[in-house]
């Protein structure tokens, strides 16, 4: 058997023998959306991760590499097998997976490289079961995976990636999951190349806030969401602003306010860290300005002699697709 990855054909840790293979792309997020903290995300086209799943006869899951990060193949310490036993706990039949993952999202990128493989896991395996599970419980099951990345069980990466588009975690216990219908728009995204943990960004967050502080991101929250819907881009981007999160993890990234200010400048309506960083976003109305905001990007970290990855890319409607083989 051989299986499609990184646009090259390899041949599958599968074997010959076995049943049918769900290949899914998983795509990357962004959480946050600036001043929604653990509440908005979004969806966006590139860059995914590739997955393949299969019932296999031995119970439980098994998890075979296909990429160079080392990540665990132990299932309870990796973030896909952890979403996965957390759906077989509610499958009273004796069942295995067998699952195969090639990551093109860089852990620790910012861009829910864990998210996508937790997600991407469950809806293949629920696609096996014909669909048993419904979309919140798919989320229920991958917020697993997020809790062995980061301690915590957060869905602000995991919705958008099951829902696609943007969507708005109204609370997670219990999980109410908001879609939420948004206009076009263009994302630009620089990942320099270094390392953020999310339990280390998250570890440096202030536990008390003050409540005009409080009131001023209650606002801008209402008023990004209110944008999306009435496809309002003066209000979205008023309304791109945190005063809570941003001023401690920005601290973390080399170059932020410069990157945020050109990209300003250069006609964004607005963007900042991408999830826990080092990630940074921006939002355009259109291809040429989200272009011209790559270019500011590009030259701020040329000028720190700082390794980086850019993308130009848009919203993702559909969130992990099926990948006909």
């Amino acid at each position: 058997m051989r299986l499609f990855c990184n646009n090259t054909f390899f041949y599958s840790p599968f074997g010959n023998e076995g049943g049918a293979v769900i290949t899914v792309h998983a795509p990357a997020t962004v959480a946050n959306m600036v001043c929604g903290f653990d509440v908005l995300g979004f969806a966006v086209n590139e860059p995914y991760d590739e997955m393949h799943i299969r019932f296999c006869d031995k119970p439980g899951v098994t998890i075979h590499n296909l990429d160079d990060y080392d990540l665990p193949t132990q299932p309870e310490l990796n973030v896909a097998g952890a979403a996965l036993l957390a759906m077989l706990e509610e499958i009273p039949e004796p069942i295995g997976f067998e699952l195969a993952i090639c990551k093109q999202i860089k852990p620790g990128s910012g861009v829910g490289s864990s998210a996508a493989s937790s997600a991407g896991a469950v809806v293949a395996a629920n696609r096996l079961l014909n669909e048993r599970f419904s979309k919140q419980d798919l989320v229920r099951f991958a917020m697993n995976g997020e809790k062995v990345a980061s301690g915590v069980k957060h869905a602000d990466n995991i919705a958008p990636c099951i829902y696609g588009g943007v969507t708005l975690i109204r609370s997670i216990f219990p999980l109410d999951i908001v879609p939420l219908t948004v206009p076009q728009l263009y994302v630009t995204i620089v990942h320099p190349q270094i390392e953020v943990r999310t339990a280390d960004a998250r570890s440096i967050l202030k536990q008390q806030v003050l409540l005009k502080d409080a009131i001023r991101q209650w606002g801008n929250i209402a008023g990004l969401v209110a944008g999306l819907l009435q496809e309002d881009y003066d209000l979205i981007g008023r309304s791109l602003e945190d005063v809570l999160i941003e001023p401690v993890r920005s601290i973390l990234i080399p170059g932020f306010d410069t990157i945020k200010k050109n990209s300003r400048e250069a006609g964004a309506l607005g963007g900042g860290i991408s999830g826990s960083g080092p990630s940074i976003f921006m939002l355009s109305k259109d291809e040429a300005t989200a272009k011209e905001v790559q270019a500011q990007m590009h030259a701020v970290y040329e000028r720190l002699s700082l390794d980086h990855h850019t993308y130009v890319t848009t919203i993702n409607p559909t969130g992990v697709r099926l990948v006909d083989q």
